[in-house]
């Protein structure tokens, strides 16, 4: 394993910058410097989340995120806290741990909705109405909505389209359609709930 993978390139060394002052400098906006804690902190963010998720895939997916949070938030990075590389290790760690949790709890619901589809007695119609109302729940909720927020929501959970997708579509940063789509179901979760 190469010594990136432990964290030790983190270290200046002789006509090396300081990790964290290049994240200080990335802070202000310095895209050389944050290429510079890119090529720093890549290796030992893919090594922690891929030992956390064992899914190459997935932790490629999550370091990209892991480092781009990095970007958005490096302006909150303070070096008389702790140096860079555990600011930035601690964000990766928080990330992988959040996506098993989020795949257990996947994996939860569906065990449940199985169980559910095996012991219970199926009533056709009251299930479409249910079904009907909630759907018209739905609606009246997403009407609410800016049209911002909308149109996010719409082209996710509606034509199926990932995040870059969305942002290609609507020519906008995929920091920007993040926000709005979770703008959006902080809204429709409130307005669903306000319903129940």
């Amino acid at each position: 394993m190469h010594s990136v993978d432990r964290g030790e390139d983190a270290r200046p060394g002789p006509g090396k910058p300081d990790l964290d002052q290049l994240m200080v400098s990335a802070a202000e906006g310095d895209r050389e410097a944050f290429a510079g804690v890119y090529d720093v902190t890549a290796g030992p963010v893919m090594g922690l989340v891929r030992r956390v998720l064992r899914d190459r895939a997935q932790s490629e997916e999550v370091t990209q995120d892991v480092l781009l949070e990095v970007w958005r938030t490096s302006g909150r990075f303070r070096p008389d806290r702790g140096s860079a590389m555990t600011w930035i290790m601690t964000l990766a760690h928080r990330r992988a741990v959040d996506r098993v949790r989020a795949a257990q709890a996947s994996q939860d619901r569906e065990h449940r909705a199985a169980l559910l589809s095996v012991d219970t007695p199926f009533d056709e119609v009251t299930e479409r109405v249910e079904t009907r109302m909630e759907w018209q729940q739905v609606r009246r909720c997403v009407r609410r909505l800016t049209d911002i927020q909308r149109e996010a929501v719409v082209l996710a959970y509606y034509g199926g389209h990932t995040y870059k997708e969305i942002a290609h579509s609507l020519s906008l940063p995929l920091g920007t359609v993040k926000s709005r789509l979770r703008d959006g179901l902080i809204r429709l979760r409130d307005c669903l709930g306000a319903k129940a």
